[in-house]
């Protein structure tokens, strides 16, 4: 099975942040066209007790991580680009129990800012939990006091 650069650089990411660690997210996929990365359902996520229902926090992080992280399938080097602006829609609440997926993808890229939209799942990705778009600034390659995060996520010093 061939390498996939995309999907490596997405699990060094993940695996740098340490609220990704804490939430248990993983990479499911990732290829140029986006990637999908799933949170676990567990007790620590849950916002009401009495029914199990995940907390919109939770889902929030999923998704501003899955936005943010999509940056990494259409730029040819890691960059920092951090969120600027993210919208989500709620459609309806997560199933107790179950694990959720965010799927995200870089739909416009400009020098300045990068345009990401996706959408938060469990069983089926046409039943949507949440639809998203963000905007992500582009700081570029070389900022001051991120060098061994950038190292961290392209696999080698930077």
């Amino acid at each position: 099975m061939a390498e996939n650069p995309v999907f490596e650089r997405a699990k060094r990411f993940l695996s740098a942040l340490r609220h990704c660690q804490v939430l248990g997210l993983s990479v499911h996929s990732a290829s140029n066209e986006g990637l999908t990365i799933v949170l676990p359902y567990s007790p620590q996520i849950v916002g009401n007790p009495e029914t199990g229902v995940i907390h919109g926090g939770a889902l929030t992080s999923l998704m501003d991580t899955a936005c943010g992280m999509a940056t990494l399938c259409v730029l040819p080097e890691f960059e920092v680009c951090p969120t600027l602006d993210l919208r989500i829609d709620y459609m309806h609440a997560a199933e107790p129990h179950k694990d959720v997926y965010g799927f995200a993808q870089c739909y416009r890229v400009t020098t300045d800012v990068i345009f990401a939209r996706g959408f938060a799942y469990q069983d089926d990705p046409g039943q949507p939990i949440a639809h998203v778009m963000g905007t992500f600034m582009r700081m570029g390659k070389h900022i001051k006091g991120t060098k061994g995060f950038g190292g961290a996520v392209t696999g080698g010093a930077q």
